[in-house]
Parts: structure tokens; sequence; C-alpha cells
């Protein structure tokens, strides 16, 4: 039987690398994101298989239009992935960014409450289904600079833990992954398109890579369905945790 995934944020990095291999592992996606242009991109690549939602999820009111259109064929979804998500800036909290702060609380945070709400009760309804929030090592304990940042991953720690609670008494299955250095456009959309800056966290370690996330996000999906990966810390070998990288020089 063909399984449905819905993955947000599914136009780059993590989001991309999911919508990919749940494709290759024989399910439809419903890939939701802000860049129409890559979403015609993967309606003309994967044709049928796909459905592209266009919406922000900081955006409560356009994620539930979007939602409330999927036809009758693609609403049974079993997987949501919620990916969507970002970091904004790499100052002490004193001199924070308040747009920064706002855009990191009301993607990381809000975007997913929306969706989990929108998505949930339906699974719960037909007694099946799973939700895997991508959280971060971030949200372990704060490093130098992160403050808000790591908050909002704290923040998809304990909503996802509170969410397996509230779920328990159903088979719907709840998972947390969180990686630590993956290269992505993460550190470009952090330094505000600074190239050079967001080049140099990688520099000197093989970071993971967006696929190595989604090859987690399917082992977890594909479990048998009494078994339930409650969370994944995902780091790159020279990495022990937020805060400490070993670089080569």
């Amino acid at each position: 039987m063909i399984k449905i995934a819905m993955v947000t944020g599914a136009t780059s990095g993590i989001g991309e690398a999911c919508m990919r291999a749940f494709l290759m592992n024989n399910y439809r996606v419903i890939a939701t994101g802000r860049n129409g242009r890559r979403l015609q991109e993967f309606r003309e690549e994967f044709k049928e298989d796909i459905y592209t939602l266009e919406f922000d999820v900081r955006d409560r009111k356009a994620a539930e239009t979007a939602v409330a259109s999927l036809p009758e064929e693609w609403r049974n979804i079993d997987v949501l992935v919620n990916n969507a998500g970002l970091a904004l800036g790499l100052e002490p909290e004193y001199e924070g960014d308040y747009q920064d702060w706002d855009t990191m609380i009301d993607t990381n945070i809000k975007g997913l409450l929306t969706m989990t709400r929108l998505i949930v009760p339906d699974m719960v309804k037909r007694n099946h289904g799973h939700v895997i929030n991508i959280g971060s090592v971030a949200g372990d304990a704060a490093y130098a600079n992160g403050n808000v940042y790591c908050a909002t991953k704290a923040a998809v720690k304990a909503l996802t833990d509170g969410l397996r609670i509230d779920v328990a008494h159903s088979a719907v299955r709840v998972t947390l992954l969180k990686p630590g250095l993956v290269e992505t456009n993460f550190s470009n959309v952090r330094f505000h398109g600074d190239d050079e800056r967001a080049d140099n966290v990688y520099k000197g370690i093989t970071p993971l890579t967006g696929d190595d996330i989604a090859a987690a996000a399917v082992y977890a999906a594909e479990a048998p369905e009494h078994v339930q990966i409650a969370e994944m810390l995902i780091l790159a070998t020279h990495q022990a945790n937020g805060s400490i990288i070993v670089r080569n020089s």
C-alpha cells in the first residue's frame, strides 16, 4: 500500500532530502514550502507522486487554507515531517535582533504547532500516523550566542515529548530527530547571505548532510508498528555536542 508523507520546508536542505528519501521508499509526498519555483520543479520531476502546497508555516491562515485544499486522495497522511525551521543571527542575547527573534519563534515553534494541530487530529481519529519533528542538538544545551535559536529547539524537544504523551492512547508515533552540524543552506540563512562566514562553519570537519538526516527519518518511519523511535541524536564524527567540535587544522 502506498503511504503519504507530508514534509514542511521541503524546498531545500533537510526538507528536500526528506522529500526525496520518502519518495525513494515508495511514499507519495506532499511537499510544502515558500519557494514556488522549486515546488514547480518538483512537480515536473516527480509527476503524480508529489503534491505541492506553497505557504509559509508562520501564516496560520495560509496553512489552514492549504491543508483544507488537499484532494481527498491526499488527505490520509501517514507521516508528518515538521522540518520547517531556521536560525538567524549569532549575537549575544542582549544584542539580538527583534525581527530575527520573531522569525525564529514564529517558524520553529508556532509553525510546528500549527502543522501539528492541522494534521494530527485525523491521525488520532484513524488510530494511525507518525509525527517526525526535526529538532537540534542545540535544544539540549545552549551554546555561545545561540540563545534564542537554542531556546526554540528546546521548545521543539518539549513539544515533541508532550505530543508523545498526548497520543500515547493511540497508535500514533512521535519521533524527535536532533541533528548536529549539517551542511545545508542553514548557515547561509543564519548569516543573512554571508557565504564566507557560512562556509567557515564547516571548515576542518566532515559535517552531516541532509541525506544523513533523511535516512534517519525514513528509518524511524519504517520501524515496525509496535516500535517507536522516540528520539535520535545525530552528530558528525568529530562533534561531541552542540559546542564541542574538533576540527583539522
